[in-house]
């Protein structure tokens, strides 16, 4: 995936393998992994196998950005797993994963895999293989400080799906005066927050439905104005799958890996936040890209043979000659001729193969054109098919404006004619 600006407010420097300036730490913040997503609305299995497969790859793109980046912890804003069942083959790959980073792991549960008791976190496979697997990671379900050699933690985790209480109010109530005073402090929290609601992006909508808003019924609601902000040094946010600086010390890192077509404006997605932080001092935050699957809407009119080698033209500029990293939501409308109309279904077909998803909306109609017509009717080597087109013709015309259903059915039964008499 291309290197994309940083947005505002982002550290414009280049980012620096050898280590953050003295005085700061450097961490990896990212979020909302969510392994086992079952894509559903992707009907090949084998497609579906496919996108699950990138997100647990994509882990190891994550632990080869922090270890050149010379992080000292990678952060997990909540929603490590899609669910709190996931199966226990891909809880030990993800370990293995986690284990092969070779640095911390610092990881609170979200709302998807909430750390209710009967969850994947309490399970008697989970706690008996994380300790000889991933060594290196730290689930953090008490809100409590978590101090560490460099820095101090404070987790918010999300105990349930849905909490009707600021996960971060535990906060408002520390003590200051005992906590370390050249550490910098780490808010690590999952939710919506006051003034913006993000989606919830766990249910997979089908084309034209609007995500449920995240902060419907004021569930895992973060009031970021009552923390203190003066005692805080970064809030390393999850739940908006896309990347979104709140504030200066506030950001979504959004999900390292891509999982959902655009759904209107801000939609970078596929990378985690490298943050520099010093105690009493602004963070400095790096956008490292770590996505490699492309998902693409486009939506196009067709009249002519030139918009068809125009919507050539586009797909080809999104998804090139890559096979199998990329997904296209194709929202089409008008019609074409039946010799371009072969065009456009052969290019369909093409596009099924070489694409991991292909969502089709509206489509394209056959408009038999003048002289394809005349190619029909006007046949004296074939007076069949001659005598068949022009009936079919006349049919046409006396349908069209007053019978839609009988009109289509002339008109397939046209293109279907043209199909056979002008097949190799």
């Amino acid at each position: 995936m291309a290197n994309r600006p940083s947005p505002e407010g982002a550290s414009p420097q280049a980012a620096s393998p050898g280590g953050p300036a003295p005085g700061r730490v450097r961490i990896l913040h990212s979020a909302d992994w969510q392994i086992g997503k079952p894509y559903k609305v992707v009907g090949d299995p084998q497609k579906r196998f496919r996108l699950q497969e990138e997100r647990l790859r994509c882990l190891g793109r994550i632990g080869a950005a922090a270890r050149a980046q010379g992080a000292s912890a990678v952060v997990v804003a909540g929603d490590l797993f899609d669910s709190t069942t996931v199966a226990i083959s891909t809880a030990l790959e993800v370990l293995e994963a986690i284990g092969a980073m070779a640095l911390p792991v610092l990881v609170i549960p979200g709302n998807h895999d909430h750390g209710a008791p009967g969850g994947i976190w309490d399970s008697p496979d989970w706690q008996r293989h994380q300790p000889e697997r991933a060594p290196n990671l730290q689930l953090l379900l008490e809100r409590q400080p978590l101090e560490l050699e460099q820095l101090v933690v404070l987790p918010c985790p999300l105990l349930r799906k849905q909490d009707a209480s600021d996960p971060t109010g535990w906060i408002r109530s520390l003590d200051w005066a005992a906590l370390p005073t050249g550490k910098p402090r780490l808010v690590v929290a999952h939710g919506s927050i006051q003034g913006f609601s993000g989606r919830d992006y766990g249910a997979e909508a089908r084309w034209g439905s609007a995500p449920d808003p995240a902060g419907a019924g004021a569930m895992n609601r973060i009031d970021l104005e009552q923390l203190p902000l003066g005692e805080l040094d970064y809030i390393a946010l999850g739940d908006w799958h896309n990347l979104k600086q709140v504030s200066s010390k506030a950001w979504y890192s959004g999900t390292p890996e891509p999982d959902r077509h655009d759904q209107g404006e801000a939609n970078q997605r596929g990378q985690v936040l490298r943050v520099d932080l010093g105690r009493g001092q602004a963070p400095q935050v790096e956008v490292l890209p770590t996505g490699r699957l492309s998902w693409h809407n486009l939506a196009m009119h067709l009249g002519t043979d030139a918009d068809l080698e125009q919507l050539e033209a586009r797909i080809r500029e999104r998804t090139g000659d890559r096979v199998s990293q990329d997904l296209l939501r194709l929202e089409l409308s008008g019609s074409l001729s039946l010799a371009a109309h072969r065009r456009y279904t052969s290019l369909l077909a093409d596009l099924e193969h070489q694409l991991l998803d292909l969502r089709l909306r509206g489509g394209c109609d056959q408009a038999p054109q003048a002289g394809e017509l005349a190619a029909l009717t006007e046949r004296p080597e074939d007076p069949l098919i001659a005598r068949v087109a022009q009936e079919l013709q006349a049919r046409l015309a006396r349908q069209e404006g007053l019978d839609a259903g009988a009109a289509a059915i002339s008109r397939a039964a046209l293109c279907e004619l043209f199909r056979l008499a002008t097949s190799p």
